[in-house]
């Protein structure tokens, strides 16, 4: 019922830096959380950063002083800002929103992905 699509993934070089972009639609009530994971080959998926609607944010240990992450609710968009990028951080990245559903009962829903790799 809301569809997430995420934009920006590409190849880059070793401390080079991309910008990911994911726009949500659909049958958008009100969204709390917006956030990325990302999960590279035979490893589990990882939250990269999350933020609310008010703006509170929180980052994986991996990625602190390098990724912002930010969102414009007007337009249901969360933005992933990466630099100083290394090989490890070469994964697919998948956008996350959720929305509340009722008291005590939330949605989640997932983008398909945009791969980004790191790489001289």
């Amino acid at each position: 019922q809301v569809q997430l699509v995420e934009s920006g993934g590409g190849l880059v070089q070793p401390g080079g830096s991309l910008r990911l972009s994911c726009a949500a639609s659909g049958s958008i009530v009100s969204i709390n959380v917006m956030g990325w994971y990302r999960q590279a080959p035979g490893k589990q998926r990882e939250l990269v950063a999350d933020i609310t609607s008010g703006g509170s944010t929180n980052y994986g240990d991996s990625v602190k002083g390098r990724f912002t992450i930010s969102r414009d609710n007007a337009k249901n968009t969360v933005y992933l800002q990466m630099s100083s990028l290394k090989p490890e951080d070469t994964a697919v990245y998948y956008c996350n929103a959720e929305q509340k559903a009722g008291t005590h009962k939330k949605l989640a829903y997932w983008g398909q992905g945009t791969q980004v790799t790191v790489s001289s």
